[in-house]
C-alpha cells in the first residue's frame, strides 16, 4: 500500500481508546468536550509547580524580592523542516524564512536524502548540513537528520551496485559515517524511513529490490544497530506513515537481546492533506504506539489552505477561506497531541509553500513568506498560551511559586537599591521542584 492509498483510505479497524469513545462519534459539542479535556491535561502533563528561594550571600531568605519569570524554550520539541534554508534566491525572502522559522520553532529537520546527499560515489554533501547547523546552533535550535535508510528514489542513488554484500557494507558505512560526524551537534535520528513500504511494488529501487530481499524487520535493525554503535548517546526513530497494526508488529520485532526496543522514539507521520484526522483518532493514534515504551515523535505534519483540483496531486494557491480552516485545524490538532504525554516532539512539514511536499499549500508561510493565520495561531499557542510568564514577590522566607511550563527559563530579580540580578534555570520535566538560588 502506498502512503497515498493509506492516507485515503485513513485508519480504518482502529479501536478508539475508552475515554475516547463517548465523543469520537459525536457532533461538534463532543470535539469541543474533547479539547476542553485536552487543555486541563496539558496543564496537568506539561506543567509542573515550582517553588523558588533566594538568599543573599549570607544565607539569609531574601525577602520582599520582585521576581520576574520569563520563558526561554519549550522542553517539548516543536519543529519544522528546514528544508528550505539557503534555498531562495530572493535574499529578502530568504531572511523573512529564516526570522520565521527562529521566532516559532525550537526543532529543525534537516534533509539526508542519499540521492541528493550523494550524487556521485564517496562524495557527500556534508557542508549543506554545516551551513544550516551553523545557523541552528546559533539561535538554540535542535535539529534531527532525515533519514538515513529509505527505499523510495530519493533515498536510492542511482549508482547503488546491482552486488547485495556491497550494497549492506555501503548502507552501514553511510550510518555510521553520518552519525559519528555530526554526534554532539545532531543527536535525533530517523534513520529508517518508512519501512511498511516492503515489498514495495511501487518503487523498483535498488534499495526496495535489497530490502524486498530482507524483509523490513532485518531492513531496519541493522542500521539501527550500527546508529547505536556510532553514537551511543543518539536518539533514533524509526518513522512511517501507515499507523497501524503492520507498523506497531514491526516496531514490536525490533528488539535487543533483552527484549528493550532497538530505538529511542516512534515517529508518526500525519499528512492531513485531505482534512484534520477526528480527534478520537488522534488519541488513539497515540494511545497505540505509546504501548510500546517509547516516547513519540509526530514527524510529518500537514494541514493544506488550498484546494485539491483533481485526481492525484493536483492543488490550488492557498485562499482566504481555506487559510481560516487550516489555522482551527492547526489549532486543534496541536492542542490534542501537546494533551498526550507520550509525546514528545511534533514538526510540521514545509514552513512555506514555496517547494511544499506535493505542490499543495501546506506551508505556515504563503510563497511570499508572510504568515497565514495558521502560523499566527501556532505563535499564540506556542509563545503565549503554553509559554510561562510571571511577577511575583517572594514571602518573608524568600520564596514565591509559579505553575511553568516544562523548559528554560530566565529569572529577573530586584530587590531594593541592589543592581538587578538574571539567572537562567532548567526546569525540565525531571529538575527538582524547588529551585535556590544565591543573589
Amino acid at each position: 500500500m502506498t502512503r497515498r492509498e493509506f492516507l485515503k483510505c485513513g485508519l480504518a479497524g482502529s479501536v478508539a481508546a475508552p475515554w475516547m469513545v463517548r465523543h469520537a462519534l459525536g457532533a461538534s459539542s463532543g470535539e469541543d468536550e474533547l479539547l476542553a479535556e485536552a487543555r486541563n491535561r496539558i496543564r496537568r502533563h506539561r506543567t509542573r509547580r515550582r517553588v523558588l528561594v533566594l538568599r543573599d550571600t549570607g544565607g539569609r531568605p531574601l525577602a520582599g524580592a520582585h521576581v520576574r519569570i520569563e520563558m526561554l524554550q519549550h522542553e517539548f520539541l516543536f519543529g519544522c523542516n528546514c528544508f528550505g534554508f539557503g534555498r531562495n534566491r530572493d535574499e529578502t525572502l530568504e531572511q523573512e524564512y529564516r526570522e520565521r522559522f527562529a521566532q516559532l520553532f525550537n526543532f529543525a529537520t534537516l534533509g539526508f536524502y542519499w540521492a541528493r546527499y550523494e550524487p556521485r560515489p564517496g562524495e557527500p554533501d556534508h557542508e549543506s548540513i554545516e551551513r544550516v547547523l551553523t545557523w541552528t546552533t546559533a539561535r538554540g535550535i535542535r535539529c534531527k537528520g532525515h533519514p538515513l535508510v529509505w527505499d523510495h528514489p530519493a533515498g536510492s542513488p542511482r549508482w547503488l551496485p546491482g552486488d547485495d554484500a556491497e550494497l549492506a557494507r555501503l548502507v552501514e558505512a553511510r550510518v555510521r559515517d553520518i552519525v559519528k560526524r555530526f554526534a554532539g551537534r545532531l543527536d535525533v535520528w530517523d534513520v529508517v524511513n518508512e519501512p511498511t513500504h516492503l515489498p514495495d511494488r511501487v518503487n523498483q529501487t535498488r534499495m526496495a529490490l535489497w530490502g524486498e530481499k530482507l524483509g523490513p524487520i532485518a531492513y531496519t535493525r541493522r542500521p539501527l544497530e550500527v546508529a547505536r554503535e556510532a553514537h551511543p548517546r543518539a536518539t533514533l526513530l524509526v518513522n512511517d506513515y501507515r499507523l497501524d497494526r503492520r507498523y506497531y508488529e514491526i516496531l514490536d520485532a525490533l528488539r535487543d537481546r533483552d527484549g528493550q526496543p532497538l530505538f529511542d522514539a516512534v515517529g508518526l507521520q500525519s499528512h492531513m492533506h485531505d482534512g484534520l484526522w477526528p480527534p478520537g483518532r488522534v488519541w488513539e493514534i497515540c494511545d497505540r504506539f505509546a504501548a510500546l515504551g517509547r516516547p513519540l515523535h509526530f514527524t510529518e505534519t500537514t494541514l493544506v489552505s488550498g484546494p485539491r483540483l483533481g485526481p492525484g496531486e493536483r492543488w490550488g494557491a492557498t485562499t482566504p477561506e481555506l487559510e481560516q480552516q487550516q489555522a482551527d485545524a492547526v489549532a486543534t490538532f496541536y492542542t490534542l497531541v501537546f494533551a498526550h504525554p507520550a509525546v514528545e516532539a511534533l514538526t510540521w512539514w514545509d514552513l512555506s509553500d514555496r517547494g511544499a511536499w506535493q505542490g499543495a499549500a501546506a506551508g505556515l508561510l504563503r510563497r511570499d513568506m508572510s504568515p497565514k493565520p495558521a502560523y499566527e495561531r501556532l505563535h499564540q499557542l506556542i509563545r503565549r498560551e503554553w509559554w510561562t510568564r510571571a511577577e511575583l514577590e517572594t514571602d518573608a522566607t524568600g520564596s514565591c511559586a509559579v505553575e511553568a511550563f516544562y523548559g528554560r527559563h530566565r529569572i529577573h530579580i530586584r530587590h531594593g537599591s541592589a543592581p538587578p540580578v538574571e539567572r537562567d534555570v532548567d526546569w525540565s520535566r525531571h529538575a527538582p521542584e524547588r529551585t535556590e538560588l544565591t543573589v
